[in-house]
């Protein structure tokens, strides 16, 4: 049997829909082996819905390591999932600094004062090939970074089914090397499915590439609901064997390591 494990969910302190205890009996059913938490954070904007405020971090904690307690049959982790900005690495590191987290998800949403994930009005009059690229350099500086352990969907810029004209391999030879000179591990996120894209994050195409860069990987199914605890990781695990991986990262108290599966 696999070990599973699913770092990637929100639940009401974010923009989920249930309680953390409400994910309990979804994962497992789900058959998961580890599940964790990881709300948004996002530093250096205005407060909006979808992402925690400082201010409950603390109750966040709290409730998470009091649901360890009382939990039988899994293991459930600590995490945050951090919204990266190029040239702001200094701040995130220091408000990062110490937190008792088993893992931090760095992501990158806002392109300029939007999220690329806003509407597919965001990309209307705009060159998708330079969005795409503008993307990926802002996914490699995050990699790069030193603060995160594993990179959430680092493709979204494929969302909304928007494709560059030009073949994108080079841009996931980037990212690989990138994620493999910062140490950090990338997440096969199940969730693009349910998305416009209808297709997992990254592009199934490549994930051939960060197995030759020998770059760590974890399923994650960014679940906002229980039901989607879990989902599709049958067909991730079987796209990862056939992209030659046979072993998977897990996360404690911010050290990782690999289990095979």
């Amino acid at each position: 049997m696999i070990y599973r494990t699913d770092y990637h969910i929100h639940t009401t302190f974010s923009d989920g829909r249930s309680s953390p205890s409400d994910y309990i009996p979804a994962a497992l059913a789900a058959g998961l082996s580890e599940i964790g938490f990881s709300e948004h954070l996002t530093l250096f904007k205005d407060q909006e819905d979808w992402f925690m405020s400082g201010g409950s971090i603390p109750d966040y904690l709290d409730t998470i390591r009091n649901l360890k307690k009382i939990t039988e049959g899994l293991s459930v982790r600590t995490g945050f999932e951090v919204d990266f900005f190029q040239g702001r690495e200094k701040e995130i590191g220091e408000f990062l600094a110490g937190l008792p987290v088993d893992y931090i998800i760095g992501s990158v949403h806002y392109m300029g004062e939007r999220t690329v994930d806003y509407g597919p009005e965001f990309y209307e009059g705009k060159s998708i090939d330079s969005l795409f690229t503008a993307y990926i350099d802002a996914v490699c500086d995050a990699a790069e970074s030193g603060l995160f352990d594993i990179i959430g969907h680092c493709d979204l810029i494929r969302i909304y089914g928007y494709k560059p004209a030009t073949d994108p391999e080079m841009h996931y030879r980037r990212l690989a090397k990138a994620m493999k000179k910062g140490n950090v591990a990338f997440e096969i996120n199940t969730n693009g499915r349910n998305r416009p894209l209808a297709d997992f994050y990254p592009d199934r195409r490549f994930i051939g590439i960060f197995r030759e860069e020998g770059v760590p990987v974890c399923v994650n199914s960014d679940a906002h609901m229980p039901s989607r605890v879990g989902q599709y990781f049958d067909e991730a695990y079987d796209l990862l064997r056939y992209s030659g991986y046979n072993e998977m990262a897990v996360f404690e108290n911010r050290k990782r390591r690999m289990i095979p599966f």
